[in-house]
């Protein structure tokens, strides 16, 4: 936030300068007092037709203070046509108390006795000095030393000594130290203690870095003490000010004391980067240092400025719809209803307190996830270092900060509150960070899709910090305490969260927990896809799908239990609703249980694919019922598992190793096939072992049972009847009692220990027998 405040000081303090002016009426006054003696010239020196005088000095006292005295080198009284001549005149005024050194002198004067107008024939010069001695000094004594008087000239001066009123309508010119100034046409009414310059007012202040004072008209006033200025203007080489109006309020030593300009008050600066500005621009990674100047336009109804002693600013307030603009390398926009700047030392600006509604927008450069910053508030104090770096601000009231895509984009929005903001700023000036307390919430709201409105993403905690980076807006976020975080059916909650607007990741720790849809996950860390509703877990990740309903025609999941998953970390994804579990990942229903390095996991479907590595293997721990009812466990291992509840079939790939009580089935591939759940007699939806209805495994297929062995290329395996069919690749049998038998196909029964031999003519049935000898 660049404020450029200070320049307005030199437009404040300028102004002062038409107090000077104001000294004019002395002159005026002092000229009626003179006028008063020159009446009594021709009676003096006794002239009735004409008569001359050479160097004769008329002076006027009272309590022996001499007021003026009027000198000149000739005096000429015309006889009959009511004038007379003064020719090389001086006129000195001293003062009521002695405390002035002003002298006015000129070639020729003309005196009109009728009208009582006294006329300047040429140029007429004013010096106006003070003399604060001037009391202990023998009377009419010049001051000791002439300190920078001030300087007024002027030609066809008029003054009418029967109204004490003066005019000119030719340029009046006056100077002092570092200042010139002029205008065209002056009048001087003596009843109302009023001096009025007509027009093209114009003064401009210093030589090295001149200030140029502009006005179409300007009116200075004894009672009340006040300078009116009609649409003064005010130019440097740093920029210009404007207003419709403006009066500066005189103290009774000339100093000003405030000053008020109404009316469409405008204030333009511009100033160049400073080698510090230039050096950040450069760190952060621009491809050119800051070269270009920073604009600034303020603009108001009304400015109000009180003023201290030695022509200091005190404060300077705006009101009436107050905007700032700047553009530059960041440029930025402000409004307020009332803004006040408070100075201190030699008119360096230390506070700014702007007030009803203000809003303060700062826009971002073109650059990749860039996003404009608003902030607003009905109060906001903004403290500065060195008059115009900003330090510190704070809000009173609610405030928010809005963070918008640039140009208008159609992307989201979001709205960050607190109870109060505090905000930090780098040592260029340019805000680094904001700080949130109490009742801290973050609103993002995504623009419609396809007609349709979306959900808000809502998030509040107990404090937040925003922290910026010059040029792109918010780097990040960090809520802490008691967060919590709602986007549709997707909560989370932690004591700590961290989002970057960049790529819309929240990073919660402390006890970090993600509810959504009857799921709950708890890890060490979490990160979430804001943009996408995505999610991410690391650390002991444990998560629980909940509210479930029976599935009668499901087998392993179809239960109304929830299902339980731990692993190392979880990759969740919102569409279609798939988690990926890793590391020691665990998942189980009832007495079924899946453990493998990697599971993935679909709840809407309740599909699951699970895969091994190196270090470990796929396993599967199931609790079958048999016909009669009664439960037996079954383990089986294998590189893949693919299951999806609504088929009933668990497909195994590679290796696959299936032990169940008093037997070992292995082969390359097995499926293996369940009864639905809504068949098994008794099923209630809650806690009821799945029925194993078939298998069916292939590739070098082997079965072990305590006394004998098969084997095969295929093997179907029903519960009906409890059997194994072995068939493909001369299935053989063999037993210790009976020997090895080989045939087309086995059929192996389990209850009664009963081998069905099949043969066919090309290959037919084969029994070996080992005789003990």
């Amino acid at each position: 936030m660049d404020l450029h405040i200070r320049r307005l000081r030199r437009w404040f303090g300028a102004g002062a300068i038409f107090v000077c002016l104001v000294v004019l009426g002395v002159y005026f006054h002092a000229r009626h007092n003179v006028q008063n003696a020159l009446k009594e010239v021709p009676e003096k020196l006794g002239i009735q037709v004409q008569q001359s005088a050479q160097d004769f000095t008329i002076s006027k006292s009272d309590q022996g203070h001499t007021l003026f005295k009027l000198q000149a080198s000739k005096a000429v009284q015309f006889k009959g046509v009511g004038r007379a001549e003064l020719h090389d005149v001086t006129i000195t005024i001293y003062g009521h108390d002695s405390s002035r050194f002003d002298q006015v002198y000129g070639k020729d004067f003309e005196y009109d006795q009728r009208s009582g107008d006294v006329t300047s024939k040429g140029e007429v010069s004013i010096d106006l000095q003070s003399n604060p001695q001037g009391a202990a000094h023998p009377d009419q004594a010049a001051p000791m030393e002439l300190k920078n008087p001030i300087h007024l000239k002027t030609t066809n001066l008029v003054f009418n000594q029967k109204t004490g009123d003066a005019w000119t309508p030719s340029l009046v010119e006056f100077y002092v130290p570092q200042t010139r100034g002029s205008a065209v046409g002056a009048e001087y009414s003596a009843k109302d203690n009023v001096l009025t310059l007509r027009s093209q007012v114009r003064m401009t202040v210093g030589e090295v870095k001149p200030l140029t004072i502009l006005a179409r008209h300007a009116i200075l006033g004894k009672v009340p003490h006040e300078i009116v200025l009609q649409h003064p203007q005010a130019e440097s080489g740093q920029g210009k000010s404007q207003a419709d109006e403006a009066t500066l309020f005189l103290r009774e030593d000339n100093t000003l004391a405030h000053a008020v300009a109404v009316g469409n008050v405008a204030i333009d600066s511009s100033e160049a980067p400073s080698s510090k500005e230039q050096s950040a621009s450069s760190v952060l990674g621009n491809s050119a240092p800051r070269s270009s100047p920073t604009i600034s336009h303020v603009t108001a109804e009304k400015l109000e400025v009180a003023m201290g002693m030695r022509n200091q600013v005190k404060t300077a307030v705006f009101s009436g719809d107050v905007h700032l603009k700047t553009e530059g390398a960041q440029s930025s926009e402000s409004t307020a209803g009332r803004a006040v700047l408070t100075f201190k030392g030699r008119n360096i600006l230390s506070k700014i307190h702007a007030e009803q509604q203000v809003k303060l927008l700062q826009h971002q450069a073109a650059a990749k996830n860039a996003q404009d910053a608003a902030v607003a508030a009905p109060i906001i104090d903004i403290f500065l270092a060195a008059g115009n770096r900003p330090t510190r601000a704070e809000t009173s009231g609610p405030p928010e900060i809005t963070l918008v895509p640039p140009d208008g984009k159609p992307e989201a929005k979001t709205r960050v509150t607190a109870d109060k903001f505090i905000a930090n700023f780098d040592s260029i000036g340019q805000l680094s960070q904001v700080h949130g307390s109490a009742h801290a919430r973050v609103v993002t709201t995504e623009p419609s899709r396809n007609d349709a409105p979306r959900s808000d993403r809502v998030s509040t905690s107990d404090t937040i910090d925003a922290y910026f980076r010059p040029g792109r807006g918010i780097q990040g976020l960090v809520q802490t305490g008691h967060f919590t975080y709602r986007a549709g059916t997707q909560q989370a909650f932690a004591d700590r969260a961290h989002y970057t607007p960049a790529d819309q990741i929240l990073v919660l720790s402390g006890s970090p927990r993600i509810l959504d849809s009857g799921m709950a996950t708890t890890a060490r860390n979490v990160r979430l896809n804001r943009a996408t509703g995505d999610g991410f877990a690391e650390g002991g990740v444990k998560t629980t799908y909940s509210d479930l309903k029976a599935q009668p025609n499901g087998a392993l999941l179809a239960s109304s239990d929830p299902i339980h998953v731990t692993a190392d970390s979880m990759t969740a994804h919102n569409s279609p609703s798939i988690a990926t579990y890793k590391g020691n990942a665990r998942l189980w229903q009832d007495a079924n249980l899946v453990e493998a390095p990697t599971i993935q996991f679909q709840k809407d479907q309740r599909t699951l694919m699970a895969d091994s590595n190196s270090q470990q293997r796929v396993s599967t721990a199931l609790t079958s019922t048999d016909k009669s009812g009664k439960s037996t466990p079954v383990h089986i291992t294998s590189d893949r598992l693919i299951y999806r509840d609504s088929e009933r079939v668990a497909n195994y790939q590679g290796g696959v190793v299936a032990r169940g009580p008093d037997l070992n089935v292995t082969s390359s591939q097995m499926d293996v096939f369940f009864a639905p759940a809504k068949s098994i007699e008794g099923q209630s939806g809650s806690g009821t072992p799945a029925k194993l209805e078939k298998i069916i495994a292939s590739g070098t297929v082997i079965v072990t049972e305590p006394t004998r062995r098969a084997t095969g290329d295929k093997l179907t395996y029903t519960s009906a009847d409890d059997k194994f069919v072995l068939t493909g690749g001369s299935p053989s049998i063999f037993d210790a009692e009976r020997g090895k038998v080989t045939g087309v196909s086995l059929t192996l029964y389990r209850h009664d220990d009963r081998v069905v031999v099949d043969g066919s003519s090309s290959l037919p049935a084969v029994s070996r027998t080992q005789v003990v000898r």
